[in-house]
């Protein structure tokens, strides 16, 4: 029973941040980058958590018009796919302002 309403708390709690924009942390493009450092980012945790709980979620990496945080994009998108996320359920959107950090969000 207990074991339950963990799971029953856990996937209320998965979903209600389901479509919740999170920022990457710009210290994340400081320094070298493995699969353990970027599935440590708590953005990053929260959406996969999401991802692996809800089959039918997509995860967006919304990102600046200037190259290099479309470059951070596309390395975000490569390192997820690593971590075992479908290519086909990782979408890029250029829709943040010019300086603003890398954000991740997961909908459905």
């Amino acid at each position: 029973m207990k074991v339950l309403l963990a799971l029953w708390l856990w996937c209320a709690a998965a979903s209600a941040c389901a479509g919740e924009l999170l920022t990457v942390a710009p210290e994340l493009w400081d320094r070298p980058r493995t699969a353990r450092v970027i599935h440590e980012q708590p953005a990053i945790k929260q959406v996969l958590a999401l991802y692996l709980a809800q089959p039918d979620v997509q995860l967006v990496i919304h990102h600046a018009a200037a190259a290099e945080s479309l470059l951070q994009a596309e390395e975000l998108r490569t390192w997820l796919m690593a971590l075992a996320v479908d290519a086909a359920r990782v979408r890029l959107v250029n829709d943040l302002p010019p300086g603003q950090p890398l954000a991740i969000e997961a909908t459905q």
